[in-house]
């Protein structure tokens, strides 16, 4: 089977929610890393012969497929097709996955898969709450699924709970990986680990003033533990709680994709290999858990073993997920999220799993590692796990 390798990989700075990034409609955030992905590689963007754009909450700016509007909204000619996915936190995850299979098929050879999400202009679970309010239909849960599960309250927060109390976490446990999450954001901020993966672009502050927007803006610069553990949790059981999830966040991400063929006919250096790819599905109810699974399927078709990986991605929906995923898989700890998490840096939903993978690649390359393995639980109960070998 034909190779797919990464030539690009790229990235915004999160933006909390109506923070930095508020002003920016979000197919222009995605447009700007697709122009920038053209300018790394310095290729013919004629020649690229897909985009696939992750995005979650595909209603308002966000709509009307968004993954197009990005490609209209750029410099870009029009003569490139795209469409835009929906595999929930895991989409640009997915997508780099789609663009690979489409690579390593041979039926294409320049892909660019991408993600975006504006949870300031585009709220989290406003398309359901639009269509309730509106009076129309019962929701995304069908009376038989109900029916088949006992319950219409499938929910990220209780499968995080859920996951919680079944691998005996302890809220102070989570607590101090939130802390620890923020901890090395802030380190590798300020070593300028991120510097090669982020795009700078023009924000604005909180009076609307313009600003540079280059570094991650969810980073607690001045987080505590007591902090932490002050946050009042999410249900009367007293394991999660805001400080312990993910922040809302805005931002854009890119991976752009290319088969052996292409490497050579445009003179292109290599960033990654994409090693092997999976995508598992389990419980919906507890839902988050099924990275766990996932990995081991995935270190099975890789023919690996979870100490041959040497670094780890692992996306902090809950502290619960990455603290289960290392308690199941035994992996090292400080193999895992180097440079900080979600819970740190925001969880841009549909640009998550690009973002992610940027990371991962640029990570892998600085320390001088070969292999990393990203795996990221997604609404449903799915989960996707990819190996890259860094070159």
């Amino acid at each position: 089977m034909a190779e797919a390798y990464i030539v690009a990989a790229r990235r915004t700075a999160g933006g909390r929610r109506k923070g930095r990034l508020r002003e920016w409609h979000p197919a222009r955030l995605a447009a700007v890393v697709l122009e920038d992905l053209v300018s790394q590689t310095g290729i013919d963007p004629a020649l690229i012969e897909d985009v696939i754009m992750g995005c979650v909450s595909q209603g308002g700016e966000q709509s009307t497929q968004v993954g197009r509007n990005a490609i209209l909204a750029s410099s870009l000619p029009d003569s490139i097709p795209a469409v835009t996915i929906d595999r929930q936190c895991g989409s640009s995850q997915q997508a780099v996955q789609f663009a690979a299979q489409a690579v390593m098929s041979g039926t294409q050879d320049i892909v660019i898969a991408a993600g975006v999400e504006s949870m300031t202009r585009v709220p989290m679970g406003s398309l359901v709450k639009l269509y309730a309010d509106a009076g129309l239909g019962i929701g995304p849960y069908a009376d038989e699924v109900v029916a088949r599960y006992g319950t219409r309250d499938i929910s990220q927060f209780v499968g995080a709970e859920m996951v919680a109390e079944k691998h005996g976490l302890t809220k102070e446990a989570m607590d101090a990986f939130a802390l620890l999450s923020h901890q090395r954001a802030i380190a590798a901020t300020r070593a300028g680990a991120f510097a090669d993966e982020i795009i700078p672009l023009d924000g604005v502050d909180e009076n609307g003033e313009a600003v540079a927007h280059d570094t991650d803006e969810g980073i607690r610069f001045d987080v505590t533990l007591e902090g932490i553990a002050g946050v009042r949790p999410l249900t009367e059981k007293n394991l999660i709680t805001a400080a312990t999830a993910s922040q809302m966040c805005d931002g854009a991400s890119g991976i752009m994709v290319v088969s052996e063929r292409a490497l050579k006919a445009h003179d292109l250096t290599p960033l990654a290999r994409i090693h092997t790819l999976c995508v598992t599905a389990g419980d919906p109810i507890i839902m988050l858990e099924e990275p766990l699974r996932a990995t081991d399927i995935a270190l099975k078709k890789a023919g690996m073993r979870i100490d041959d990986i040497d670094m780890f991605e692992v996306n902090e929906a809950f502290a619960s997920i990455p603290l289960a995923w290392l308690k199941h898989t035994g992996a090292d700890p400080d193999r895992m999220n180097v440079n900080g998490g979600a819970i740190a840096l925001g969880h841009p939903l549909g640009a998550t799993g690009a973002k992610l993978m940027t990371t991962l690649i640029h990570g892998l390359r600085r320390r001088g590692k070969r292999y990393g393995l990203q795996t990221m639980c997604e609404g449903g109960g799915i989960a996707n796990v990819t190996v890259l070998e860094a070159l």
